[in-house]
């Protein structure tokens, strides 16, 4: 047969990969930021991928961010238990693997014997003693911005060759529209959480301002003084301290309430 030549089987098989593609594809368009948590979404788009390319026993879906020049982790989830387990030793023992060569060169990444691939000896060696041999790793992409990576993984060799790679590439673009909105939503809820633990330290604090001038007199700036002094005697910060006072304040108040 030549280079030319192909089966009907093969015409189906390759029909059914464009219809599962398609159907990725579709749902991953109609997933919607601010209706999903961070985890239903990357969860979402990690089963259409799974749905998308072929030749897959499990998946993840990973959002990362670059500080100081470093890209770090935010965020996965995996579509089977054993792609956690592996993007566990990937990601928090060896920080190596191919989803983080992926990220680093901004190209997909193809292993069909991890056992034996030199790239990454003592990853590839763990992985394949858990019968997984084959990995495709996606860049997610927003111009020149790594946003995450898809991480497809197969336990036969050689499982992930030119059509799934062409496949997962159609999907990764898309995809890493849906990842991106996922780590502004993870963005956007950590100022916010952080603006909420700003505002009750504030909240605080005033409070035991309120309590040194009702016990010593005084200006709000002095107390403020005396409570900065003491968390520099100490060695404590300052919310810390607001807290202690304040918390002192209320049960010496219960306590005369009982005896009244």
């Amino acid at each position: 047969m030549t280079e030319f030549d192909v089966t009907a089987e093969q015409i189906a098989s390759d029909e059914d990969d464009l219809r599962d593609g398609l159907t990725g594809l579709a749902g991953l368009a109609g997933l919607v930021a601010n209706a999903l948590s961070v985890r239903e979404m990357l969860t979402a788009v990690a089963g259409f991928a799974e749905q998308a390319i072929p030749g897959v026993d499990g998946l993840g879906v990973t959002v990362l961010h670059v500080t100081d020049g470093m890209l770090r982790i935010r965020a996965w989830e995996v579509t089977d238990p054993f792609v956690r387990e592996i993007d566990i030793l990937q990601y928090e023992t060896l920080n190596d693997g191919p989803c983080i060569t992926a990220m680093q060169t901004r190209q997909a990444v193809v292993s069909g014997a991890l056992g034996t691939d030199s790239r990454w000896l003592r990853f590839g060696g763990r992985v394949a003693a858990l019968g997984v041999e084959s990995a495709l790793s996606l860049p997610l992409l927003i111009g020149d911005q790594v946003v995450g990576s898809i991480n497809c993984y197969a336990r036969a060799r050689d499982s992930f060759g030119e059509h799934a790679l062409r496949l997962g590439s159609q999907f990764a673009a898309p995809a890493a529209v849906s990842v991106f909105n996922t780590q502004l939503l993870i963005e956007a809820r950590e100022r916010a959480e952080q603006l909420q633990r700003a505002l009750r330290s504030r909240t605080v604090i005033d409070q035991a301002i309120g309590i040194l001038r009702g016990r010593a007199g005084g200006s709000a700036d002095e107390a403020f003084e005396r409570l900065r002094q003491i968390s520099q005697h100490e060695n404590v910060k300052l919310a810390v301290i607001a807290e202690r006072i304040v918390g002192d304040a209320v049960r010496r108040a219960e306590a005369r309430q009982r005896l009244s």
